[in-house]
């Protein structure tokens, strides 16, 4: 399974956290308060079809609303191997970390 970019990571872990109210907007939205950074759409739409082609999300549109002139919402939702290339996606970390947070929370580098 090839590794996740550290944009998808995020992208999926909202996807996970929003659960039915995961679409474009509140993914953006989650994303840009943890990160402190905004996302382009351009970005987060690419990356999200990324994920769906990869089989990492599934996309569903939603029935057309009134309040959005009659368009409809693309909902994502996690997959099995989504959240199978998170769980891998923290495993790599913990085991590049090792024993570095010691190092670099409690003596800093130096």
């Amino acid at each position: 399974m090839k590794d996740l970019t550290l944009t998808e990571e995020m992208f999926l872990l909202a996807v996970w956290k929003l659960r039915d109210n995961a679409y474009g907007v509140t993914i953006r939205r989650h994303v840009s308060e943890v990160t402190d950074r905004t996302y382009p759409y351009g970005t987060l739409y690419s990356a999200l079809d990324k994920l769906v082609r990869r089989g990492f999300l599934t996309k569903t549109e939603s029935d057309p609303t009134p309040e959005r002139g009659g368009r409809s919402k693309n909902y994502y939702t996690i997959t099995a191997d989504g959240l199978s290339a998170l769980k891998n996606a923290l495993e790599l970390k913990k085991a590049m970390w090792g024993d570095m947070n010691d190092v670099i929370l409690d003596k800093g580098l130096k």
